[in-house]
């Protein structure tokens, strides 16, 4: 029973997992019709929805940043692509004659997407071919890139009234909010590309022995700007869906520290930051941990000014329950307590028979 028990822990879905399960159930407490769901107008409704919903774009930022991490690097400039392809797409659908038309639509995702594309390509670039270290490279587009997307908007929110826009983020498809089901047909294509091919076992070499996988023939370099590139597409989408769910594109706040809520879900999947193997079911279980973490922390009515803390503390908790090294010493430390306290426990003697006289 106790190895079925150790081989259960030692899955590594296992705690991102069991992590998620108590937050929401602790959600019991403070509202009991948490996992209610109901259905109106032909529409899904719930706080599991709600936390699916606004969870999406994490989601899809931290498919990215996965296979970045996995290549032994990191981008930072995730949130800065979040805003610049909002702020295009907006100002595309605002200045054009009819921005209800599905041509607009198209044309300012394709704006956006070449934009990050391009953003990808710089990053890329910057940390295969020219070696500059990948939180170097990144800091600089994380910096720049949120001035461009002011510059885009010129300081000011673009407000956008476009039907098919808004179905991008806030609108439904089959019952379901369609942000779900793309973020969701995101990490399944994601997962299938890298665990049905081989591109999973060549990130993963890549990431773990970079100068191992390049002796033998494996174009690193190639791998490295593909996977920022992919990083810079997955935050662009979330920025399409931002905006569309709120019709509007603010260069300012729209994906503001993004970045770190992405590699906190990474790491809380189990994905090490040191490169090698990586985990995109993991991923999802992170993100959705952190924005049932939000969710929670406005059911309770913890105060906003120390929401932040709270989350630090939880998280830093969760990744301490991960480590193995940090539960073995708990056991350790656990057997030694059990030990001493058996050894000071008095030992009491046999009685003696007493002598009988012949």
């Amino acid at each position: 029973m106790m190895g079925a028990v150790k081989a259960v822990t030692r899955y590594r879905l296992f705690w991102p997992a069991a992590v998620l399960a108590v937050l929401l159930l602790a959600n019991l407490a403070f509202t009991p019709d948490f996992f209610a769901l109901h259905l109106r107008g032909g529409h899904l409704y719930g706080s599991l929805i709600d936390i699916l919903h606004f969870g999406a774009p994490l989601i899809l930022v931290a498919l990215g940043m996965t296979l970045v991490i996995a290549t032994g690097g990191i981008d930072l400039s995730v949130g800065s692509t979040v805003a610049i392809s909002g702020a295009l797409a907006c100002l595309h659908i605002s200045r054009s004659e009819d921005p209800g038309s599905l041509g607009t639509v198209l044309a300012a995702l394709g704006y956006a997407l070449g934009a990050a594309v391009v953003l990808g390509l710089v990053n890329g670039v910057l940390v295969a071919r020219a070696g500059v270290q990948p939180i170097i490279a990144t800091l600089i587009l994380m910096v720049a890139g949120r001035g461009v997307a002011q510059l885009i908007t010129d300081g000011q929110i673009i407000t956008v009234t476009s039907d098919p826009y808004k179905m991008i983020g806030g609108g439904y498809w089959l019952s379901m909010p369609f942000a779900i089901l793309l973020s969701g047909a995101i990490a399944l294509l994601t997962a299938l590309l890298t665990r049905s091919t081989a591109l999973g076992l060549l990130l993963e070499s890549v990431g773990g022995n970079p100068v191992a996988s390049r002796l033998v023939g494996i174009r690193a370099m190639r791998l490295v700007a593909l996977v920022y590139v992919f990083s810079a597409v997955c935050a662009a989408v979330a920025g399409l869906m931002v905006s569309s769910n709120v019709s509007a594109a603010d260069g300012n706040n729209a994906g503001l520290w993004i970045e770190l809520d992405a590699v906190l879900a990474v790491v809380l999947g189990g994905t090490s930051l040191n490169g090698g193997r990586f985990s995109i079911g993991g991923t999802v279980l992170g993100a959705l941990i952190i924005q049932t973490l939000s969710t929670t922390v406005y059911t309770i009515g913890i105060p906003p000014e120390t929401t932040l803390v709270f989350k630090a503390f939880v998280v830093i908790t969760v990744c301490l329950i991960q480590s193995p090294a940090f539960r073995a010493k708990l056991a350790a430390r656990a057997a030694r307590t059990a030990r001493s306290r058996h050894a000071s426990r008095p030992h009491t003697e046999a009685p003696v028979a007493p002598e009988v006289d012949a």
